[in-house]
């Protein structure tokens, strides 16, 4: 995919939503490690770009408006990428199809965030949404790890690991499905705003190849262009095969590490090596190439 691979980073999160880092330190942390173009794809938001983009522009990096948007499929929830090469003004203009998305989507975070608060109250966690909520310290989206954070500072779990084993995990009392839109109204909203969208993270929906053909086949009829070949690190049998599904499909390859917070190897810039394959790179893409090129050298 050339070399321009240890320098990019398409999927990371900010305390825009729900990462450690705010969205300027995310940009210095990114300049630190060589990356050099760059998308802030916080979770249903754009609310960090303004405060990435001037931090990028001062290291003269590249940075893309971006948000991962939440949608369901067939009964799975499923996040789509959108990449915004017009950028986060245009894209929030009150006329445009992605700032009806966000709208919506905010709505959904905010009545799946009331359901997990009246369900942990039960169990023990006082004025449970305002904890939460102050935790949040004022974003749009009070999502499960504000409400883990609740529950440590309550003494009711030690951590936030336990937290989601007890009470927030797949499954448990606090595992409340929103009613996310479907796959198709997404990609609309996402390609109506001139956007490329990108399915995130193949390989982490827990689905058979079968299955996520199936997901693939789907998101191109509904207009997708481009998946995350590589999210983070990855087994690398898997990441071959996913590869000739992208091929089979003409998908646009993307990469990204989906970094939320420093532990381990997990940080911006930092994934596994992309397996060797035809695949165009995403910043190949008719709506992309002319940013790439505009921070290449030569």
């Amino acid at each position: 995919m050339g070399p321009e691979v240890a320098g990019i980073d398409l999927h990371m999160h900010s305390t825009a939503s729900d990462g450690a880092l705010a969205p300027a330190e995310l940009v210095a942390k990114c300049h630190a490690n060589g990356v050099r173009w760059m998308a802030l794809t916080d979770h249903d938001t754009l609310a960090g770009v303004a405060e990435a983009r001037l931090a990028a522009e001062q290291r003269g990096m590249a940075l893309l408006a971006g948000a991962e948007l939440s949608t369901q499929w067939s009964g799975v929830g499923i996040h789509v990428v959108a990449l915004l090469p017009n950028g986060e003004q245009q894209a929030l203009a009150p006329s445009s199809s992605m700032a009806l998305a966000l709208d919506t989507l905010e709505r959904a975070r905010e009545e799946r965030a009331e359901r997990i608060a009246l369900k942990l109250e039960k169990k023990g966690l006082a004025n449970a949404y305002q904890r939460a909520r102050e935790k949040a310290q004022g974003r749009a989206a009070v999502g499960r790890p504000h409400f883990a954070e609740a529950l440590v500072d309550a003494g009711i779990v030690s951590d936030r690991a336990e937290a989601f084993k007890r009470y927030l995990g797949a499954g448990k009392t606090g595992d409340i499905k929103a009613l996310w839109p479907a796959l198709e109204q997404v990609v609309e909203w996402i390609t109506g705003s001139g956007g490329v969208a990108v399915l995130a993270h193949p390989l982490r929906y827990g689905l058979t190849r079968r299955k996520r053909g199936l997901l693939m086949d789907a998101f191109v009829a509904a207009g997708g262009e481009a998946a995350e070949l590589v999210s983070g690190f990855q087994n690398s049998d898997r990441g071959r095969d996913l590869a000739r599904q992208l091929d089979e499909r003409s998908l646009y390859a993307s990469l990204g590490s989906d970094f939320h917070m420093t532990r381990g190897p997990f940080a911006p810039g930092r994934f596994s090596e992309p397996p060797s394959t035809q695949v165009p790179p995403i910043w190949q893409h008719p709506r992309l190439c002319d940013w790439f090129r505009r921070y290449s050298e030569g």
